[in-house]
């Protein structure tokens, strides 16, 4: 008998393949970038949840708490694994000491990191959230993540085959779902004599009022929505075309911008990003003359889209792990602030467990969302 299913009095029916699921339809792993190790760290995905434990990295404080709150989920954003573990050695190696304590307690470890960054409403607009920036936009959208797909429906199916391409994710742009476009035109085929056509005779040429219906799908979504659009359409061979697209997605991108309702002085700024981060210390270079009023943020490392933000129109960017020479190079363009690299992520667990919380009540589930109560910052300032 699996350790996990031991006892009368264990009533817990989701696994965390469910949870997963639900946050990968949020942040997708294909968005991660290409050399991230995101998703399923240590254990099963079929393990029965019992209670679920957050933190943005994980240490043996994270799974002592998780054990005490009987947490068999921990999901972490940073991955513990993001090189290759050559060898599990339990003596002398931190890591392999959590992956033989994940192990032994028959805890699941899932880990979203870049993907999250890069989803609407991921670490990037939570940062901006907790600034109290409105009109919340990304500041540099994925692109070449996009196809269009065309397909020819005869009119009497049109509704049918467009419900299963939209059902499986097809047509959504932005905040707008069962996007689409139709257009009315003429069919033609003839078919063999081992066809057996829907409409009109095998062996004679005939023409059919079809629908032309146009969709953007994401890439990780093409195969389901193909499969759907295959299993809802009529003819025993569906014409169909793809197109692979340079298009911004206006879905999921890196960095996020927006306004202050009110404009700010340096000063004002400045004890804004004190007092809505709650932190003492940060690093700031001199920006440009004049009030701050429409900032740029991007959570964790993100030197590489200063100049972005520069080209944004942004007086100010918050970010985190800058470099001397960056902190140069912006002198006087726009107000750069390291605000520290946990600090400006820590916010993203708070929408993951308002999330999951939402999803469990709807299921009608019992299982608790915990964040770790402790702070996994390795990062100390010294005040003297």
């Amino acid at each position: 008998m699996h350790p996990d299913s031991v006892g009368v009095h264990f009533f817990y029916d989701m696994k965390c393949k469910q949870i997963i699921k639900y946050l990968e339809d949020w942040a997708p792993k294909a968005i991660a970038w290409e050399k991230d190790n995101v998703g399923l760290q240590v254990g099963t995905e079929e393990r029965r949840v019992k209670n679920i434990m957050l933190s943005l990295d994980l240490n043996d404080k994270v799974v002592r708490e998780a054990i005490e709150k009987k947490c068999n989920l921990i999901i972490t954003h940073h991955p513990l694994m993001f090189s290759p573990v050559k060898k599990l050695d339990t003596q002398n190696d931190d890591r392999s000491k959590l992956i033989e304590a994940l192990i032994k307690n028959n805890i699941t470890l899932y880990s979203a990191h870049t993907n999250l960054d890069f989803t609407k409403h991921g670490v990037s607009f939570q940062l901006a959230k907790k600034l109290k920036l409105d009109k919340i936009k990304f500041l540099a959208n994925l692109s070449g993540n996009q196809i269009k797909l065309a397909v020819f429906v005869p009119e009497s199916h049109i509704e049918k085959v467009a419900g299963a391409i939209h059902s499986a994710g097809g047509g959504i742009i932005g905040e707008y779902s069962h996007c689409g476009f139709r257009l009315k035109g003429t069919g033609t085929f003839m078919g063999s004599d081992a066809t057996n056509p829907v409409m009109g005779e095998k062996g004679k040429f005939e023409k059919v009022e079809e629908i032309r219906l146009e969709v953007l799908v994401e890439t990780w979504k093409l195969n389901k929505v193909i499969a759907a659009m295959m299993q809802a359409h009529p003819y025993e061979e569906v014409a169909y075309d793809i197109y692979q697209l340079k298009n911004e997605n206006v879905n999921y991108g890196a960095g996020a911008v927006g306004e202050l309702k009110t404009a700010m002085s340096k000063k004002e700024f400045l004890d804004h990003i004190a007092g809505c981060l709650r932190i003492k210390n940060f690093r700031y270079s001199n920006g440009k003359a004049g009030k701050i009023k429409k900032v740029a943020v991007c959570g964790g490392s993100c030197s590489d889209l200063i100049e972005r933000a520069v080209n944004s129109g942004a007086d100010a960017f918050v970010t985190a792990d800058i470099k001397y020479h960056s902190f140069q190079d912006a002198e006087g363009k726009i107000l750069l602030i390291d605000a520290g690299h946990f600090e400006t992520e820590i916010h993203s667990l708070d929408e993951i467990k308002r999330r999951l919380e939402l999803f469990l009540k709807s299921e009608s589930n019992k299982i608790k969302v915990y964040k770790y109560k402790g702070s996994t910052n390795p990062v100390i300032f010294y005040n003297n």
